[in-house]
């Protein structure tokens, strides 16, 4: 399913943080890497990945390459409702056991665990 690739691709933090910098207009790899932290090399793989995606685009000034958001009112929209959704649960969603903060990787469905430790059947 389309949805879940794109939701995929926004789930990984260095991704939805490159493109949440974006929102404030164009920005270098330079920029982005002293304003993430992050190493040159991690910061051009996730944007060539977030190019490929349709999610941002670029455009060459000089020797460097200014990144922007792609299809910004549409993208925009999805972060702006992504955190009013997130302050409505009360970012229930961080303490997940499966997917919160500090999880890794993609569970399969036999290995989904349950939000609440009393629950014991689905």
């Amino acid at each position: 399913m389309s949805a879940a690739a794109l939701f995929h691709g926004l789930s990984d933090p260095t991704r939805l943080a490159i493109l949440q910098h974006l929102t404030s207009g164009e920005h270098r790899v330079r920029d982005l890497v002293e304003h993430l932290g992050l190493a040159q090399s991690t910061v051009s793989a996730h944007l060539a990945c977030l190019r490929e995606c349709g999610l941002v685009e670029s455009r060459p000034q000089g020797r460097a390459s200014l990144f922007s958001l792609a299809n910004t009112p549409a993208l925009l929209a999805l972060l702006v409702t992504a955190e009013r959704l997130l302050a409505a649960t009360g970012y229930a969603v961080t303490l997940c056991p499966n997917y919160g903060i500090g999880t890794t990787g993609n569970p399969a469905p036999e290995d989904l665990k349950f939000h609440d430790a009393k629950e014991t059947d689905r």
